[in-house]
């Protein structure tokens, strides 16, 4: 699946000064009003900013999560034009989200014979008698029939046991990678444009379909696989968190939070949000159940010495 684009670091920083004019110009004086006509006339990244933050503002999940927020700000006791700031940048960080999920899927799941939705997992047994397990918020299509066994990860991440046939391999393609195996154990992840292959056991060979380049997999081996190509080849002896999930558990091991929570946000249906920078970079070791998000996110705040708020469907680490 093509990742929906990503905002530029100014386009990030217009949004949230958008949103901070939002909130001000409800009860604004005449010289604040003033003051927003010279912002927004500033740039077209002002005004476009704020087009796209207006048009988003009645999202109902934006009230859910403004909402919340109030109830965060209320239990602070701290006054309104105090917190304006505050408020204005973890809204721009839903919005951003919100903008992600406006950019749909639909094509790709139209082509799915099996869809799983965020926090879902599903078992599954193809015709051949291979078993797939998918994880949450993932889309797979599959043919089989006497001359083929393939699959198409469209998006989101799958583990195949695979059952052996020598007359016809077993295939799956996930995006600039092809997979090809006769009976073996991986797991696949195709995500923003790039993939992960995982192998639990047996000998996996995989292409590029782009320079037709190609490298072989033995158990315990893991590689990256994006638009330029292969990347380093990795070997781990003993376990394999890319495999943690098939298991149920995230496994995390001196990683940047900020990746620690990009990953919880794929099996949380709602909003996470971190409204301190300084957390981004904090790295974190841990062993998670990946159906209990909410109970990583409380692990996480007592480790970094961070508040989290528990709102519906929102959760704010500060």
């Amino acid at each position: 699946m093509t990742a929906p684009s990503q905002p530029s670091a100014a386009n990030t920083e217009s949004l949230s000064q958008a949103l901070d004019w939002l909130i001000r110009l409800d009860d604004a004086d005449a010289a604040t009003r003033n003051e927003f006509e010279t912002w927004l006339s500033a740039s077209e990244d002002n005004a476009r900013a704020y087009r796209q933050a207006s048009q988003m503002w009645g999202s109902p999940l934006l009230d859910v999560a403004a909402s919340g927020l109030q109830q965060v700000n209320q239990q602070r006791q701290l006054r309104r034009r105090r917190v304006t700031r505050r408020a204005a940048s973890s809204a721009a960080a839903l919005l951003l989200c919100i903008a992600a999920v406006l950019q749909s899927d639909l094509p790709e799941r139209m082509q799915a014979d099996h869809i799983t939705a965020v926090g879902q997992r599903q078992h599954l047994q193809l015709a051949d008698g291979s078993r797939v397990l998918l994880n949450t918020d993932t889309a797979l299509a599959s043919r089989m029939d006497d001359y083929h066994r393939s699959t198409r990860l469209l998006y989101g991440e799958a583990y195949f046991d695979v059952a052996h046939d020598h007359s016809r391999p077993f295939e799956v393609d996930a995006g600039p990678v092809q997979v090809s195996v006769r009976g073996t154990a991986f797991a696949v992840r195709y995500l923003d444009d790039e993939a992960e292959v995982s192998v639990e056991r047996g000998e996996v060979a995989l292409r590029t379909p782009r320079n037709d380049a190609s490298v072989s997999l033995g158990a315990g081996d893991s590689i990256r696989v994006g638009p330029d190509g292969f990347g380093p080849r990795r070997h781990n002896t003993q376990s394999q968190p890319q495999l943690a999930w098939v298991q149920g558990r995230l496994m995390f091991e001196n990683c940047p939070l900020r990746e620690v929570l990009a990953e919880l946000r794929r099996y949380y249906p709602g909003w996470i949000v971190s409204t301190d920078e300084r957390l981004a970079d904090l790295n974190v070791t841990g062993n998670y159940r990946l159906d209990d998000p909410v109970g990583a996110m409380r692990s996480l705040a007592q480790v970094t010495s961070a508040q989290l708020h528990e709102l519906p469907r929102v959760l704010i680490l500060d």
